[in-house]
């Protein structure tokens, strides 16, 4: 009787440690998806600024060239702005298919994406056994 209750508490406490380890894996895991998505949309983020500011230095020197061509600065300035301004309809338009969509797909993406460390660990104890 003795070893029965002996077994049962050490049954007990390794289905503790067992949910416990769990428990920490799960945190751990979660932190890395949560650190993986905050580090690609931060890369993102940059490359972006730097296309942004690429893209005004060029819209600043094409409104200074084509004022330059029309004989006044501000009419460049107007036809650049235009272009924009259809630019920015024609997205507005179409944000669902254009921004939604390839943003929804990447945070999918990067939560389900599995860590090739662990699938390369798991590969090799199957190897081994």
């Amino acid at each position: 009787m003795d070893t029965i209750a002996t077994n049962i508490e050490l049954l007990y406490e390794k289905a503790k440690d067992y949910a416990e380890i769990n428990i920490e894996l799960g945190k751990l895991y979660a932190i890395d998806k949560i650190a993986d998505v905050a580090s690609s949309i931060l890369s993102r983020l940059v490359i972006t600024m730097g296309v942004a500011m690429v893209v005004l230095f060029l819209s600043i020197g094409l409104s200074l060239y084509l004022g330059e061509l029309l004989g006044k600065d501000y009419f460049g300035f107007l036809v650049v702005s235009g272009f924009y301004l259809i630019v920015t309809i024609c997205i507005s338009f179409y944000r669902d298919k254009i921004i939604k969509a390839p943003v929804a797909n990447l945070f999918i993406e990067k939560l389900l994406k599995k860590k090739h460390m662990l699938n390369n660990s798991k590969t090799n104890s199957n190897d081994m056994a």
